[in-house]
């Protein structure tokens, strides 16, 4: 089995998951995209993990792969007036994953993070395990508790 920071901390908090290899595509217009057609999993619960800033600190918010931000939602969700895309580099450098396999689970720093209130109320979604081309399938409360993240609305 596959191990990253992610998986490691799910498991070292009992927190059981599915994995889910597929080929990932260096390429791809929008990754979590791709990675529900590889897969067939409704791009509504495939989520994908951004690294924001809101006000300058860093945040991490996780919606579904068929949606964008509300830099509005998201300044509001953590208490901020403003929020911007963190740059890639910097989120490489603070999550200690690689841009598209950047997963809210195992990161370097914790920091605040929030999940798109749609999302979770399915019974599982998928959600970067922490490299390129590895997805893990978990149930929305779980990943939340774990995370310590709060369920808001973050999606224009």
């Amino acid at each position: 089995m596959a191990s990253t920071q992610g998986l490691k901390m799910l498991e070292a908090k009992g927190v059981a998951v599915t994995l889910h290899p597929y080929d990932y595509d260096p390429n791809a217009e929008a990754v979590g995209l791709a990675a529900a057609a590889a897969l067939g999993i409704d791009p509504a619960l495939m989520l994908k993990t951004l690294m924001v800033e809101v006000d300058g600190r860093p945040a991490c918010c996780v919606i579904p792969s068929d949606r964008q931000l509300s830099m509005k939602r998201v300044a509001a969700a953590f208490g901020g007036k403003a929020a911007a895309m963190m740059p890639p580099a910097k989120a490489e450098k603070l999550t200690g994953y690689k841009v598209g396999g950047i997963s809210p689970f195992g990161q370097k720093r914790v920091v605040p993070t929030a999940v798109e209130v749609a999302a979770c109320a399915a019974p599982k979604v998928w959600i970067n395990a922490g490299q390129r081309g590895l997805l893990l399938g978990i149930a929305p409360a779980e990943g939340l508790a774990v995370l310590g993240a709060q369920a808001v609305a973050l999606v224009a």
